[in-house]
């Protein structure tokens, strides 16, 4: 299992490749306001864990495995977010802060119970489709759904 910090580098990671098509170290640096040994510590570890391809001083790839787990901690915060902001009524910032901090700490069986109630509470759907953070075509379907609603609101 990852730690908080190695799931922070692999979603940045995923960030920067869909911003920028690639990664290297710099990049990550950067965006983490971070020193470029961390980074390099951090590719060291993902590597080991199947996460990442990495040859020094080249771009760094994520593995299957490495982009599904990230696409699943930005998961994990949308879910957060929208309940803490649209259900809880906290202010977007506050939101944001607490999405962060504990959508690394719950458990999937409670980011889908979440998931469900904030799409009830919403209105956005009927999730007794069997939702799962773990499926990705429902995941992908959902975040669809969600966009349209912000875009009508």
């Amino acid at each position: 299992m990852l730690s908080k910090s190695l799931k922070e580098y692999l979603k940045t990671m995923y960030v920067i490749k869909k911003q920028n098509g690639n990664v290297r170290v710099t990049d990550v640096a950067i965006k983490m306001n971070c020193t470029k040994p961390s980074v390099n510590k951090a590719l060291h570890n993902l590597k080991t864990e199947n996460m990442v391809k990495y040859e020094t001083y080249g771009t760094i790839e994520l593995t299957e495995q490495g982009e599904e787990l990230a696409k699943k901690i930005l998961e994990a915060y949308d879910i957060v977010y929208l309940f803490s902001k649209d259900v809880l009524g906290l202010e977007s910032g506050e939101a944001e802060e607490q999405a962060e901090k504990i959508k690394s700490v719950i458990s999937d069986n409670t980011i889908n119970k979440m998931a469900k109630y904030v799409h009830k509470v919403l209105d956005l759907n009927d999730l007794d489709c069997a939702y799962d953070i773990n499926n990705k075509r429902c995941r992908s379907c959902e975040r669809r759904k969600i966009t349209v609603k912000k875009d009508l609101n």
